[in-house]
């Protein structure tokens, strides 16, 4: 049986990171899933309505990723998607509250340029300068109905969100030593074999986030179409964390896949149990570039610096 097994990255795209675009290209098998959410209506906080004069234009919605009472691992960051490419985030930004604990939390968001739903060109993430603690309480108002989002532009709806995080799960993964080392709450509880991507397919470095589960993905490309058992989505372009009996005599001695990170089959399923949406992925050593910002969560590889300057939509 071929080696080949994980979803060709798509090279062509890597330009279009100088721009900050968030682009999907997917093969057949791979779609980023999402609870598009509508969020929960509410009015607390400084809304236009509180006071001050409403804006006036057309309408920009504005729509979540998250559950609302749902419980992800501490590299997710909450995403809302907007209906219309703003061109001023300062109001958005400045309106938000976000409390981890009841305590105010010192986050702000980063926009990109989005093709995931048609009718939302631009998605903007919150996060913090680190990771969220685990087993957290997170509340989020974001009274922007009536607030200018540009020339033209203002907000038509407030939401709210309370999620959680579980516990701070946080796998390292290294080219160097082909070994994946799982850490819960600063505790040590899995230490796997891998193989990562080879020369001319190499895996992405820098930090990823733990996307979407399934017990059996998909996966089509040249030569090859598999139904792959324990597959966790890492990236948009096509990594994942998943079982490879097929390539088992590679497994922890050599990379020699197509970018994913190869486990035996025993050890995926291990892995697929305990693992949670939104836990993080610390890949060093891959000798390939870092993770985009927009190939999925890559949020964690930008710097705190270049975070807060607000990605395609400055909001300083």
């Amino acid at each position: 049986m071929v080696a080949m097994r994980c979803l060709h990255r798509y090279r062509a795209v890597a330009p279009l990171a100088a721009l900050g675009m968030a682009v999907v290209l997917l093969s057949a098998c791979a779609s980023q899933t999402g609870n598009w959410q509508a969020g929960r209506s509410g009015s607390a906080g400084a809304s236009a309505s509180a006071g001050s004069p409403a804006a006036s234009g057309a309408p920009v919605h504005v729509r979540l990723y998250q559950d609302d009472g749902s419980t992800y691992g501490v590299g997710m960051p909450i995403i809302a998607y907007l209906s219309a490419a703003i061109t001023n985030a300062r109001a958005f930004t400045a309106a938000t509250r976000v409390s981890v604990n009841g305590a105010p939390a010192a986050g702000t968001w980063y926009f990109e340029k989005s093709s995931i739903y048609p009718g939302y060109p631009l998605e903007a993430h919150y996060r913090l300068a680190d990771y969220w603690p685990g087993h957290a309480k997170i509340h989020l108002d974001l009274p922007v109905k009536g607030l200018s989002a540009g020339t033209g532009l203002v907000f038509d709806n407030t939401l709210t969100l309370d999620m959680a995080t579980g516990a701070a799960n946080i796998s390292k993964i290294d080219g160097s030593t082909e070994r994946m080392v799982v850490t819960s709450d600063g505790t040590q509880v899995l230490s796997f074999p891998v193989s990562l991507g080879k020369a001319s397919t190499p895996t992405f470095g820098g930090v990823k986030v733990l996307m979407d589960k399934k017990a059996v993905e998909r996966m089509v490309g040249p030569g090859y179409d598999e139904q792959v058992p324990w597959s966790i989505r890492v990236t948009n372009s096509g990594e994942y964390i998943h079982s490879a009996s097929w390539n088992g005599g590679n497994i922890g001695q050599r990379s020699t896949s197509h970018g994913c990170t190869n486990l035996t089959e025993a050890n995926a399923k291990t892995f697929f149990d305990f693992a949670q949406v939104g836990d993080v992925a610390e890949y060093t050593n891959t000798g390939g570039p870092t993770m985009p910002v927009w190939d999925g969560y890559g949020d964690w590889n930008l710097s705190w610096a270049t975070w807060k300057a607000g990605g395609a939509v400055p909001s300083a």
